[in-house]
């Protein structure tokens, strides 16, 4: 066809994704699959910690509270970071927090220097996720959005499978230092690539100049993107879907499955990693699902919490002393649902916030599911002293967040789907004819 036009698939400002893009943005991916293992670590050496340094419960879950307290704080600020200096140097500054945390863990002589340490590091593990997403939004189309953010998190979970399999067989061989300093060099082999090949942006796809100067620009990045109910329906999709699965990783799954359930560690593992690789398959799934049919986002997200929440009332309420095995088996791999099903909340808030906004719109989302989860971490540790460790009890502090985000959800979705709706329709009217 000649001397005709066409409407664009694009705007001209959507950059044309392919191999560059590809080999780009795995860069970035790789920068956050280790940070996942940095922050994930502290799930398989639990008990080790608890032994280590001779704390209970409440002591032991202060550890992720405070890192993820650091990683949820830093959002916003580092949504802004990555709006306002671009991916490359937030990446770089969180790959030196998160290896000198990881580092500082492995020869922390007291439960005061390894918390400073697992805060450092929480700092740096804030910093690379919503890079990661910036990177994806400057490198590929919009339309392939869901799939790339959900790539992302499925990269992040293999990082977390690395912990399950890896770092645990490594802890109990070759000791606590050996094993976490050995695995902070992954951070440096992180830093390097970075440093050598990560763009902020394909040649020719220079993001328009913004105005960042003092409070000001803050105020108006933070409330512009707030005003939004697909910002703030992302977050709640976030804080609702996440935090079962990363409260089950981060610290308690598996003291609930050696403590409650009877289970050796060695067991125990195998069902953590199930968690992981079902979360790993059904990121595939919904990623495919939400590209093709926009609108089964927030009934996958319900759908996700409506599953998680009948499972697990029937594991804590069943009779006997132990749930069978194969109740926890389905209990872990619906879990696998839980990150995927968070991802979701960025693509009601992405299409609701405009390129400039993006990193802050997806600091905020971001923080929901580590508010949930920092909330339940804590909760569950003071049930479970207050009990005797009691988990049934302790981890009854899942329905009541779960309740107050399903509220939440149904309370935004109308206002969301009305607003997206009028951008779709202000944007068709902006589209470009393209000569071909």
């Amino acid at each position: 066809m000649s001397g005709g036009s066409r409407p664009a698939a694009v705007l001209p400002s959507d950059p044309p994704g392919g191999r560059r893009a590809v080999a780009v943005w795995s860069i970035g991916v790789a920068v956050y699959f280790v940070a996942v293992i940095f922050r994930t670590s502290l799930g398989v050496a639990g008990l080790d910690a608890a032994d280590r340094f001779h704390v209970g419960a409440s002591a032991l879950s202060t550890f992720s509270i405070l890192q993820l307290l650091v990683y949820a704080g830093m959002q916003i600020p580092v949504g802004l970071l990555v709006d306002r200096l671009g991916t490359r140097k937030v990446l770089t500054i969180g790959v030196v927090l998160f290896t000198a945390g990881q580092l500082g863990f492995a020869f922390s002589p007291s439960y005061g220097t390894a918390l400073a340490s697992r805060a450092l590091l929480g700092c740096g593990d804030a910093m690379t996720f919503i890079s990661v997403l910036r990177l994806g939004s400057r490198w590929f189309p919009a339309r392939r959005g869901p799939l790339v953010a959900q790539l992302a998190g499925l990269a992040g979970m293999a990082g977390n499978l690395v912990s399950t399999l890896v770092l645990a067989r490594l802890l109990h061989g070759i000791g606590w230092t050996a094993a976490f300093a050995g695995s902070a060099l992954a951070g440096v082999v992180v830093l390097v690539l970075l440093l050598l090949f990560l763009e902020d942006h394909p040649e020719g796809f220079e993001p328009e100049p913004f105005p960042h100067r003092g409070a000001a620009y803050v105020r108006r990045q933070i409330l512009a993107s707030w005003r939004e109910p697909g910002t703030r329906l992302g977050l709640w999709v976030h804080f609702t879907t996440q935090f079962p699965a990363m409260v089950f990783l981060l610290l308690w799954g598996m003291p609930f499955l050696v403590e409650a359930q009877g289970l050796s560690r060695a067991t125990a593992g195998e069902l953590l990693t199930l968690v992981v690789l079902s979360n790993m398959l059904i990121g595939l799934v919904y990623g495919q699902i939400v590209a093709r049919h926009h609108e089964a986002r927030l009934p996958l997200a319900l759908g996700t919490v409506g599953a998680t929440a009948v499972v697990w009332a029937v594991t804590l309420a069943w009779p006997g002393a132990h749930a069978p095995m194969w109740l926890l088996i389905v209990l872990c791999a619906v879990l696998g649902a839980c990150g995927p099903a968070s991802m979701l909340g960025f693509d009601f808030a992405r299409p609701a916030n405009p390129p400039e906004r993006q990193g802050t719109a997806s600091g905020i989302t971001n923080m929901g599911g580590f508010v949930a989860s920092m909330t339940t971490l804590f909760a569950v540790g003071v049930l479970l002293d207050a009990t005797g460790d009691d988990f049934t009890v302790a981890f009854c502090a899942v329905f009541v967040l779960q309740a107050l985000g399903v509220s939440q959800i149904l309370r935004l979705r109308s206002r969301a789907a009305r607003r997206e709706r009028e951008r779709l329709v202000a944007s068709r009217v902006e589209t470009v004819h393209v000569p071909v």
